[in-house]
């Protein structure tokens, strides 16, 4: 048997594909869609998935104003964030920040599914969220997928 040709291959920057996909989140529940999300953005949907390298697809989102949360998580689930001050931690519900900045619901949820090192933060810039049904990424030919 010839083992020289079972090489693992292992992807780089160079020979990594990636592609633009479309996300609608009308009526869609926030984790479930959010955890399909990081994995197209992580890559792990593709055979050539390499842990160390940005090879997961660059995820558009529309109509993040219409995503669902189950049970009471809209009113009783807190986001904190601090100020770095004193007394300075602040706590806002998901049905405030729905209010407020309705794309950053999906932007927490996601980025809390990718790793918390350089490579996370390379991978969440290749997620766009808008609130409306718009995007301005159409030149990228971008296909709908429905998960």
């Amino acid at each position: 048997m010839n083992t020289l040709s079972y090489k693992t291959v292992s992807a780089n920057k160079n020979t990594v594909n990636k592609e633009w996909i479309v996300v609608d989140a009308e009526g869609e529940i926030l984790g479930r869609l959010s955890s399909q999300i990081a994995k197209v953005i992580r890559g792990k949907h593709k055979p050539t998935y390499t842990p160390h390298v940005d090879c997961g697809d660059n995820v558009i989102v529309i109509n993040a104003d219409k995503i669902k949360l189950t049970g009471n998580k809209l009113g009783e689930k807190q986001y904190v964030s601090y100020t770095g001050y004193p007394g300075g931690q602040r706590f806002i519900s998901p049905k405030e920040l729905l209010a407020k900045h309705p794309t950053r619901v999906i932007e927490k949820a996601v980025r809390g599914m990718l790793p918390k090192n350089r490579l996370g933060r390379a991978l969440y810039r290749n997620l766009f969220v808008y609130a409306g049904p718009e995007h301005p990424h159409a030149a990228q030919n971008p296909k709908t997928v429905k998960f």
